[in-house]
């Protein structure tokens, strides 16, 4: 198995939008995080630099070793935790929470201690939480068209009719469209563009206790079960048996690398993921791993490229964005809820699951499909008492 036998334009096309739906809904964060700590513009770059590279070399590297899609991300919830910790923290001491937090990533990673925890989360709960992560994605191309109603709704029946004749280039032909429309519509901002690269710039490491209790165990909690959780139950509820404790091990370890230019915590990606997962990256599950490589070169492009990615993106209209992303996750949302409440037995349970990931509750900094694991978990175990009744009567 090569990868220029393997190699789709529908791959490379999600793995594009995995970087546009990625970079532009959370990218932002990472540059309030940034300013919180008193960087300067050229030290922001230095962090989109850091988090562009490690994204994507772990991507790259990970997804061919094991042929199997695997995406990582920058930590969006511990950003914008740093936004609120950052008070009183100098930058110095920042990348030195970040390098500890980054131990202990690797710990949990190469011990196995993480994946054993996950290995006892039942396939309709993970896919319930999958479908709930995933759900605002869906309403948003529909909400979009409040505001942009020929827009989106141009690219929405195109893209119904293209999933009809030609499914593989469904999302890319949408795409191409909602572009062409902005275009004619004016709403492409391109006078904003500029062309910029960054430069990485090493902060030397500080440790402090302030460092340590404000930022660095913060930072791994909501990174471990507000990031990692969810991108463990991504993959498991696509059907790959990719070896976690390795992947979460190396993440880790590039967080390490990279901290003190300004990557202060790598791990799995949920969302993103579930785009260079999905049927629209290729009908072969096993030839998805593509998408994963190439989503990890347009991540090394915006490490490079810096502000100039960042001033293309800024370009596209914000209903575009949302519309692309949510037609490209619409499989993968119907998917995830049919392995949620196809089983009687945890239909409940899962269909919890769902509704509080969903809600987007959000509860001691820790995101809400963590909690809709918990509360998932916790139904499963109050209602077991009634599956020894529900097998009971199955058998009569």
């Amino acid at each position: 198995m090569t990868l220029q036998k393997d190699f789709s334009v529908s791959a490379v096309v999600a793995g594009f939008i995995t970087v546009l739906v990625g970079f532009t809904s959370a990218g932002v964060i990472v540059f309030q995080a940034a300013q919180a700590l008193g960087a300067s513009p050229e030290e922001v770059a230095s962090w989109i630099w850091a988090l562009g590279l490690g994204i994507g070399l772990t991507s790259i590297c990970l997804s061919w070793r094991y042929r199997q899609p695997v995406i990582t991300a920058w930590s969006t919830p511990g950003a914008a935790m740093l936004i609120t910790a950052a008070a009183g923290v100098s930058m110095p001491e920042a990348i030195g929470a970040f390098l500890i937090c980054a131990g202990l990533i690797i710990l949990c990673g190469f011990t196995g201690w993480f994946e054993r925890a996950m290995n006892l989360i039942p396939l309709p709960l993970a896919s319930g939480m999958l479908a709930g992560v995933l759900l605002r994605f869906g309403l948003n191309v529909f909400t979009a068209m409040q505001t942009q109603f020929m827009m989106t709704i141009a690219m929405f029946l195109l893209y119904l009719t293209m999933r009809r004749r030609v499914p593989r280039y469904a999302v890319l032909s949408a795409l191409l469209l909602g572009i062409l429309i902005a275009g004619v519509q004016g709403l492409l901002q391109l006078d904003e563009f500029q062309f910029q690269l960054a430069r990485p710039i090493f902060t030397a490491p500080q440790f402090s206790l302030a460092g340590v209790v404000g930022i660095a165990l913060p930072l791994f909690a909501v990174t471990m079960a507000s990031q990692n959780v969810p991108g463990v139950a991504v993959i498991r509820a696509f059907g790959y048996n990719t070896p976690i404790s390795p992947v979460i091990g190396w993440t880790g370890i590039a967080t390490l690398v990279l901290a003190p230019f300004g990557g202060f915590a790598l791990n799995l990606a949920a969302i993103t993921a579930a785009i260079s997962m999905g049927r629209e990256a290729h009908e072969d599950p096993d030839r998805r791993y593509v998408a994963a490589i190439a989503a990890g070169v347009f991540y090394l492009v915006v490490g490079l490229l810096g502000a100039t990615v960042a001033s293309v993106f800024a370009a596209l209209p914000e209903e575009l964005i949302v519309a692309i992303a949510g037609l490209s996750l619409l499989g993968t949302i119907g998917n995830g809820l049919a392995a949620a409440l196809v089983s009687e037995r945890d239909r409940e349970a899962a269909l919890i699951t769902f509704l509080v990931t969903a809600s987007g509750v959000s509860l001691l900094g820790i995101g809400s499909a963590f909690w809709g694991l918990i509360s998932g978990a916790l139904a499963t175990i109050i209602l077991k008492p009634f599956d020894a009744e529900f097998d009971a009567e199955e058998e009569s």
